[in-house]
């Protein structure tokens, strides 16, 4: 859709990064094919489905708006298959042991999409799909996800709002769209306990957010003992990106990511997945999807064409970080 900010442009920054900085000779490449509807109702409703299926049969229509933010094609539908799809063969291809561990580059997004309801840019949610997969396939027990992308991933959290199997943890700028991910919701039922909403305000950055992780997020996967990381890895943090207001710079999103790593080498032999979600400036989604797979990789440079924000004071964490681990029970 012209004018959007979630277009294929996105994806080919990322492969291009990933050709100039000689890593995909590095990486073992794979190409996914669309999936299977009995693996996307693992996560999704019939009806979210057959809508879907819906749209993309209106052939005599190029575009169709579902809501003011979110749109189709009559190819989206088997592109957003093919990314769900992504996912679940990075998944097997970690919990199979044929990698160590893996990066997955697709769009559209996926945090956004609820059971039932595409929204947000997103139409499936390829990070719950992929969490589901892993536990009927390969018999998982307990799944993380982990969220940086600047919004609340509202789709993920509702979907596992009372499952006390897959743990979600997102970091957001609050307030923000979709305006859900309060401190206090924390799960229901079962899950109560097992979604940890992490909201920051304007201005946050690279110092505070390596406070989050080393004093609230750590103690909280090491409690929760995963068998699976998989990471929902937006770069609409980053002080440059046109859509949110936080002050990430690509230095410390590549801090975030080798912490991420250390957990899964902590807490499960390294099973981690990233799959790509939002970030609308190409430069910093192609450079900083590069650095994943540098992390990934073992190297330790990282590249940063951006540098740091005009203003990099932060908002104060204390208070929030002392309400995390009260409401979680992390003292």
């Amino acid at each position: 859709m012209p004018g959007h900010p979630e277009h294929a442009g996105r994806l080919k920054s990322v492969w291009k990064k990933i050709e100039d900085g000689d890593l995909r000779d590095r990486m073992l490449t794979q190409v996914p094919k669309p999936l299977d509807e009995h693996t996307i109702l693992l996560a999704h409703t019939t009806r979210h489905v057959n809508m879907l299926g819906q749209i993309e049969a209106m052939s005599d229509s190029q575009l169709y708006m579902i809501d003011a933010d979110t749109y189709m094609t009559p190819d989206s539908y088997t592109i957003a298959r093919m990314g769900a799809g992504a996912v679940c063969m990075a998944v097997d291809t970690v919990l199979d042991g044929e990698a160590d561990n893996a990066l997955v580059a697709v769009r559209p997004p996926g945090h956004h999409a609820t059971a039932s309801t595409p929204m947000g840019f997103c139409l499936l949610n390829n990070v719950a799909i992929g969490a589901r997969h892993a536990q009927k396939v390969h018999n998982l027990k307990r799944v993380l996800i982990l969220d940086f992308d600047v919004h609340h991933g509202n789709g993920t959290n509702d979907i596992f709002y009372e499952d006390d199997s897959v743990y979600f943890i997102s970091t957001h700028q609050y307030p923000l769209y979709p305006g859900s991910g309060g401190l206090n919701d924390t799960g229901r039922g079962k899950g109560d306990g097992y979604t940890m909403n992490i909201p920051v305000r304007v201005g946050t950055g690279d110092k505070s957010m390596a406070r989050l992780y080393e004093e609230v997020i750590w103690k909280a996967v090491e409690r929760f003992q995963p068998q699976l990381i998989i990471v929902s890895a937006g770069f609409d943090a980053h002080h440059a990106d046109p859509l949110a207001g936080l002050n990430f710079t690509l230095t410390g999103y590549a801090h975030l990511t080798r912490e991420l790593i250390r957990m899964a080498e902590s807490v499960c032999d390294g099973n981690i997945v990233f799959a790509m979600e939002g970030g609308y400036d190409l430069e910093v989604i192609g450079t900083g999807m590069a650095n994943i797979a540098r992390c990934l990789l073992g190297d330790t440079v990282i590249v940063d064409t951006m540098g740091t924000p005009k203003d990099d004071s932060e908002p104060n964490m204390d208070h929030l970080i002392q309400s995390l681990k009260t409401v979680h029970e992390l003292d």
